[in-house]
């Protein structure tokens, strides 16, 4: 492979721990410990991309405890601009239901206890009115033979347990379109480093207040998510190669005017 620095990441979720062909491993150092795993780095038709596998590759890492500062200023460390983030999720309308792609343009953040800023010293107010990268949603909606929803609110839990068939309820009258354990504060981090942010969002199953049948299993959601590992393959790895190669979009901007005790990787 070549000697390019990635300026594109993918940060793959359950079941994505093989996306890259031919790689090299790099664990760069970053004052938050160490990153999930090693991160991978290979060529993507001529763009050299890097991949972190979110959990651990052996799922290590639980939603709550996964090392998200480390994760994010270890890509930024390594010249990643752009940031890809399939993740699983569940369907909270009845049309959502389980295979269905969804770029969300909406977050709404239910978790607690998270460390979820780089600004700990200073005050430092950084915009997150939308959460994710218009250009990275554009790409990913108009570079792909996947069929998928291209808007929707992504409502993210503390995990690790499913909602209650009470809480599933409550988010769907709120409007939300699909619930998840790790798209924050993934997706703030991302932008206090000035990175772009794309969630792909795969629904693996109808959340418990959807439907009154089964409950959510953790066996459901691997079996859904591994049904599908092919399309999602495709769709990131086509979404990467097209993403732009320059950015002028409000996230490479989050930072223009803002002093921060830090200097960034």
């Amino acid at each position: 492979m070549n000697n390019a620095r990635p300026d594109v990441a993918v940060i793959g979720g359950s079941g994505l721990y093989a996306l890259l062909d031919v790689v090299e491993e790099v664990t760069p150092e970053t004052p938050y410990g160490p990153p999930s795993d090693p991160i991978s780095i290979g060529l993507v038709e001529g763009r050299t991309v890097a991949f972190l596998p979110r959990h651990g590759r052996d799922h290590r890492f639980p939603p709550h405890r996964i090392p998200y500062r480390a994760n994010i200023w270890a890509l930024r460390s390594l010249g990643v601009r752009q940031i890809l983030a399939p993740c699983a999720v569940g369907g909270l309308r009845p049309e959502l239901g389980p295979g269905t792609f969804v770029v969300p343009d909406q977050l709404v953040d239910r978790t607690s206890g998270r460390a979820q800023t780089f600004h700990d010293v200073g005050a430092v107010h950084v915009s997150f009115a939308d959460p994710y990268c218009p250009a990275g949603r554009s790409t990913v909606l108009e570079n792909t033979t996947v069929e998928m929803v291209g808007t929707g609110t992504m409502v993210v839990v503390e995990g690790p347990r499913f909602s209650t068939r009470a809480e599933s309820r409550w988010f769907t009258a709120q409007g939300w379109s699909v619930v998840n354990m790790t798209g924050h504060p993934e997706a703030v981090l991302a932008r206090e480093l000035a990175v772009c942010y794309t969630a792909i969002a795969l629904v693996t199953d109808l959340d418990a207040g959807v439907d009154t049948g089964e409950e959510v299993t953790q066996e459901e959601v691997f079996r859904v998510f591994a049904e599908n590992t092919d399309r999602m393959r495709t769709l990131v790895l086509q979404t990467a190669a097209a993403l732009p190669t320059e950015r002028d979009c409000a996230c490479s901007h989050a930072l223009d005017g803002i002093n921060i005790a830090f200097e960034l990787p």
